[in-house]
Order: C-alpha cells, then sequence, then structure tokens
C-alpha cells in the first residue's frame, strides 16, 4: 500500500489523541500484578497495547507479540513469575532485537529462561515459577524498557530487588514513570543516585485513568510548524505529565510554535520563533528524535542531536532510516559518532519521484508525512502507523489532507 498526500493551505482543527501507550502497557501489567477487578479506563487503541490485553487475557502458553518491543519485555518478566511453561516469540524483526541483558538478569534472581533460535533473541522458552530476587548490576544505557520490565515485577520476588543501574542512564524519564505508577498502585520504590531499591510488597487495586499522548502530539507540532498557518487544539494532554516526551512543547517553542495549556488538552499557534541552529540530548525522549530530524531539516535548521545509541534496536535501525529517506529528500544527514546525528545545511540531488520507505516502523510514517507540506511525497506501507496511532490518517483528513491510495 501507498499513499500519495496532499496537503491543505493551513492546519486547522481539534485532534483527539490517542492515549499513551507506554502508560497503558505499565497500567495493564500493574493492574494484573494487582489482582485488580477495576478496569484501565481510556486505554491505548493501538497493536502495542492490544497484543498486551490479548497476552493478559489468553489461556494459551504460547504468545506472539509481534513487533511490540515493549510487550516483549514487560511480558517476559510477568510470565517467569507465574507458573508454567510458556513460549514469547514476535515478528521476523522482533527476533533481532536484542534481549540478553533482561534475561540474564531474571535468570540470576531465580528464572528459568531458554532461547528457542538465536542466543540472545526472542523468541524466549520460559519455565515460570516464584522468583528469588536479590542484587543486580544492569547497564543503564542500553534500553529502559528492561529496567521498567524488572522494576515492576520486583514486589513479588522473595527478597524485593535492588537494581545498580552502571554507565549513561538513557530514557530517564520513563523509569520515572514507572516508578510513579508503581506507587500509585501502592508500591514504594526507592531511588537514590544511580541505586533503585524495591522491598517484597503487594500491588494494591485501583481504578486508573490514562492520559492522552505526548509522543502522538508532536507529529501535529511537526505540521504546524512546517504548514506556518494555522493552529491546532490537541485534547487530553497535561501540563503536569510524566510523559518524558511532554518536553516537546519546550524544543519546539524554537521551531515557532507556542503551547498554550487549557482545562481538557493544549492549544498549539505560532511564535514567529526560529533557531538558527539546535543542539539536544535526546537520551530521555529518544522517539522523539525523527520528528525533531525532519522538521529541522525542512525549516533550514542545522542540529546536531546526541543521546541516540537507542535507536539503533527500535523497530527498525531509525539512524540509518533516517539518513537513507531524508537523502531521498535532498538532506544530507550524518551519524558523526555513536549515538550522534547532525546535519550542518548539506544538500543532494533529490530522487525524482520520493517514496519514503517506512521499514515497519510506524514513528517513520508519521514523522515523514508533514514533508508533503512542502514536497510531493508518497509514504509506502502507511498501515504500520497502528502500532500507536491507528486514527493517524483520518485525523490527516480531519484538518484537510487529502490521501489517494496508489496502487
Amino acid at each position: 500500500m501507498k499513499y500519495i498526500l496532499t496537503p491543505p493551505p493551513q492546519i486547522e482543527g481539534n485532534i483527539k489523541l490517542p492515549s499513551s501507550k507506554s502508560i497503558s502497557n505499565r497500567a495493564l501489567i500493574l493492574n494484573a500484578l494487582s489482582y485488580s477487578n477495576f478496569g484501565i479506563q481510556n486505554v491505548s487503541d493501538c497493536d502495542d497495547t492490544r497484543v498486551m490485553i490479548k497476552a493478559l487475557d489468553s489461556d494459551s502458553t504460547l504468545f506472539d507479540v509481534g513487533a511490540a518491543g515493549t510487550a516483549m519485555r514487560f511480558l517476559t518478566p510477568f510470565l517467569s513469575k507465574i507458573v508454567g511453561k510458556w513460549t514469547i516469540t514476535g515478528s521476523e524483526r522482533m527476533k533481532q532485537r536484542p534481549i540478553k541483558l533482561l534475561v540474564d538478569a531474571l535468570n540470576s534472581l531465580g528464572a528459568k529462561i531458554e532461547y528457542v533460535e538465536n542466543e540472545g533473541f526472542p523468541p524466549l522458552r520460559i519455565f515460570g515459577s516464584a522468583l528469588e530476587g536479590g542484587e543486580i548490576s544492569l547497564d543503564g544505557g542500553v534500553s529502559s524498557q528492561y529496567i521498567s520490565a524488572l522494576m515492576m515485577v520486583a514486589p513479588t520476588m522473595k527478597k524485593g530487588l535492588k537494581i545498580t543501574l552502571t554507565g549513561n542512564v538513557i530514557s530517564v524519564p520513563y523509569i520515572h514513570l514507572t516508578a510513579s505508577m508503581m506507587e500509585e498502585f501502592g508500591v514504594k520504590v526507592l531511588w537514590k543516585e544511580n541505586v533503585i531499591t524495591i522491598t517484597p510488597q503487594e500491588y494494591k487495586p485501583i481504578s486508573y485513568t490514562i492520559e492522552s499522548d505526548w509522543s502522538g502530539a508532536s507529529y501535529w507540532y511537526e505540521m504546524l510548524a512546517l504548514c506556518g498557518k494555522g493552529q491546532l487544539f490537541l485534547q487530553g494532554l497535561r501540563k503536569k505529565s510524566a510523559q518524558g516526551d511532554a518536553k516537546i512543547a519546550e524544543l519546539f517553542y524554537k521551531l515557532g510554535i507556542k503551547t498554550s495549556y487549557q482545562k481538557d488538552g493544549v492549544l498549539l499557534s505560532l511564535n514567529g520563533n526560529l533557531a538558527p541552529k539546535l543542539n539536544y540530548n535526546f537520551v530521555n525522549q529518544p522517539d522523539m528524535a525523527q520528528t525533531f530530524v525532519v522538521t529541522c531539516c525542512l525549516l533550514n535548521v542545522p542540529f546536531r542531536f546526541s543521546g541516540l545509541q537507542s535507536l539503533k534496536i527500535k523497530e527498525t535501525d531509525r539512524i540509518a532510516a533516517l539518513i537513507n529517506e531524508l537523502k531521498k529528500v535532498g538532506y544530507v544527514v550524518s551519524e558523526t559518532s555513536h549515538g550522534i546525528i547532525e546535519w550542518k545545511g548539506e544538500h543532494c540531488e533529490q530522487a525524482n519521484s520520493i517514496e519514503i520507505d517506512t521499514y515497519e516502523d510506524h514513528r517513520m510514517a508519521m514523522a515523514f508525512a508533514p514533508i508533503a507540506l512542502k514536497q510531493n511525497i508518497i509514504i509506502n506501507e502507511p498501515q504500520v502507523v497502528s502500532k500507536s496511532y491507528p486514527n493517524f490518517w483520518e485525523d490527516l483528513k480531519e484538518v484537510g489532507f487529502k490521501i489517494k491510495e496508489k496502487a
């Protein structure tokens, strides 16, 4: 499938954003660990969350999470503590995404997990039983989801869990998000310097409502910045949010967008600003890198973005994908060293027909779609947005985009 996008002259609308995938998946695990009879309200309607719900409601011993990395990482320790023999697998890309760090940690804490195919990668065979717990050291520079996954099952371990984080810890707001949600479910988390301590405790059932997704909001900030005309209201966003990606409001102020917080959302308008250059460490917001790389290029704002080492183990190697696709559009972006992307204003000849490949990555599709406001483009495999924002294309139509399917 391919989409040809025709943009409106200006961006005006009221958008109901999807609820947060990150919060939804954590809430579902915590809800299950608390043996709650309460439902989770406003759960995200996306592939990753549907996979999690299906797994938690399943009577099967085989779980296929497809391309849902969060589900793979959160369900692995969850299944490790449940008596039984389980197998968890996923898509071909999922089978290439490393999970050895998490498996080694769990096995050292009393789990029994084996690799079904290749050492260090899914699928996994899990022999579930009560976990002993104890103390571990974990590299905080690989994926915060490993840390969050272990934290959530830690209170159920016989000895609890003490995690000493080593190296440069990335995506810290996501770890804070996990800790704050655990505390809402009645579990105390002590995080002092680089040590997280969680004693044996019981989760308490509560009623929980998911807030809207700041990650999904980023593409609307990008659209208004590239269009340069109009305003948008985004429903359900909160100023006091535990989501690390709420930082986009501050960052986009430098790229022309003002954020006005209102009772039930935010109003985006133009402020006339445009930074001459943008330098930022995305270690705490790695999922936003694609949005800002594309926006800066199209606005001709040179940049140096660091802290992006985790992008190589996402749905695709996002750094390589960004470099490849922006070259088609006429921009020469470079990875100058590990986890650092730069654009110094270099251009190259555009492709005759600009078809953006999405690499089975929802964020590639959504970050590149706003380019249609500046250039004629085609989005290949647009359905990948279902991973986090199933209504993305319908919402584009709501603000005036015309979308034509090309065979």
